[in-house]
């Protein structure tokens, strides 16, 4: 009965913390500015890439942890150009990289003090990380950090009660507070290392649950978050904190992010938790793997990857788009054709999708809705006839195409709703958007 009372007690006292999570102005900034920046590059990548069967291929082959490492004798990027890296993002019109640092493989892709089982410690050898840094920095990129919270290859995480990771060979005793005390120390040198940092991004939180369905199930362990989280406060107080747990977002989180899935919508199922106020991330591969695969021809197109951006736009949201670089560490062509085409795209139609708000409407079959001070921009995706009808609780002045400023047909209805004509919109452009001139 004592030992229950002190843990609960415990508890009160450890949730109490998190509850007084109080942002500081350059968070609270920095958050503005990732509201508007609507659109990021993911990036994939490590030692797994070598097999070229995604990042998850060292669980679904249950390779065992000395085997696994001997990857570390064939990971040789050669081709890696991290100023590429960022410009290939920077002209695809993305206002930020999101880098796996570490995977649930634990591979560490930069110089850790903390393990072996690194980058530096490859054929390789150098620290592919403090070149990224150092190039977003130069071009005008901000750098998040991915950083698994699951590990398959230590043998301190408490993969005993974990999904995943179950034939890796590890037979001993796992010690969460040494993992978590590994965590910290990695964190301190990702967050003092090199320079300022956008936040983190943390993932696995689901690893110690029975399913992703119910979200009212309760962790087999305590990650002990409010340690986390105050240490990256502390250290760098704008950066921001998301969690990848597929919940709605804890105390001490900065934003809300969405698993290949739209906010409100569970496609994919791993999402279906509430949608918060804080600024929000929807994350999507362009084909259907995050790390390298060989054999992954289901690329999307970029009309595919246009029409994924408006409509998370549509929602408030930034897309957050995936690559998984092969392992010489150069990026695959077809990513490079598309993201090319993507930031051609928005070089004409950029100012409808960044620092637009989410329209009144949300996402239709026909299109989605942003908005910016006094004008409304509506993007016809797919023409579902010759009129569209919505409701907006503004004055619509005037409407026009936005590639050629021909007058678009307009009428006010009853109760605030509006029909647009759409008749002589260009259904083989991947998006003919509407502007709405409007007096709030």
């Amino acid at each position: 009965m004592r030992k229950t009372l002190i843990l609960f007690f415990v508890l009160l006292l450890s949730l109490g913390s998190m509850a007084q999570y109080q942002p500081t102005p350059a968070n609270l900034q920095a958050r503005q500015w990732f509201d508007s920046a609507r659109f990021g590059l993911f990036i994939h990548w490590g030692a797994s890439s070598v097999l070229g069967a995604g990042e998850w291929v060292m669980n679904n082959r249950n390779i065992r942890v000395d085997e696994y490492k001997r990857l570390m004798q064939f990971f040789n990027p050669t081709k890696f150009d991290a100023k590429a890296w960022v410009k290939m993002a920077k002209d695809a019109g993305m206002r930020y990289i999101t880098f796996i640092t570490r995977h649930h493989d634990s591979f560490s892709n930069w110089d850790t003090k903390q393990s072996d089982w690194k980058i530096t410690n490859t054929v390789y050898a150098k620290d592919v990380l403090k070149d990224l840094s150092i190039a977003c920095k130069e071009q005008g990129i901000k750098l998040f950090l991915y950083y698994s919270l699951v590990d398959w290859f230590r043998s301190d995480y408490p993969y005993e009660t974990g999904r995943t990771g179950k034939g890796t060979g590890r037979t001993q005793k796992s010690n969460y507070e040494g993992y978590l005390n590994f965590m910290k120390l990695q964190l301190t040198e990702l967050l003092t290392g090199y320079g300022d940092i956008a936040g983190i991004w943390f993932d696995g939180h689901w690893d110690q649950l029975d399913n992703d369905e119910d979200k009212t199930q309760q962790s087999k362990i305590n990650w002990k978050y409010e340690e986390i989280y105050e240490l990256i406060h502390r250290l760098q107080p704008q950066a921001l904190v998301g969690n990848n747990h597929h919940l709605s977002p804890l105390p001490g989180e900065d934003f809300q992010m969405f698993e290949k899935d739209l906010p409100g919508e569970n496609k994919g199922g791993l999402s279906g938790q509430a949608v918060s106020k804080l600024p929000l991330e929807t994350c999507e591969t362009i084909n259907n793997s995050w790390g390298f695969n060989i054999t992954d021809r289901t690329y999307k197109s970029t009309k595919d990857i246009i029409h994924l951006l408006v409509k998370a736009a549509g929602y408030g949201t930034n897309l957050l788009l995936n690559v998984g670089p092969m392992p010489n560490g150069e990026i695959q062509p077809e990513f490079v054709t598309c993201l090319k085409e993507v930031g051609d795209w928005l070089q004409k139609n950029g100012t409808t999708i960044y620092g637009t708000k989410a329209g009144t409407l949300k996402p239709q079959d026909w299109g989605a809705i942003t908005e910016k001070e006094n004008q409304v921009y509506v993007h016809i995706l797919k023409k579902t006839g010759d009129k569209i009808f919505f409701q907006l609780p503004y004055h619509v002045e005037s409407a026009f195409l936005s590639r050629n400023k021909t007058p678009i047909q307009f009428d006010r209805l009853k109760d605030g709703y509006w029909s647009l004509d759409i008749s002589i919109t260009d259904d083989s452009l991947p998006d003919d958007i509407i502007v709405l001139n409007i007096k709030r």
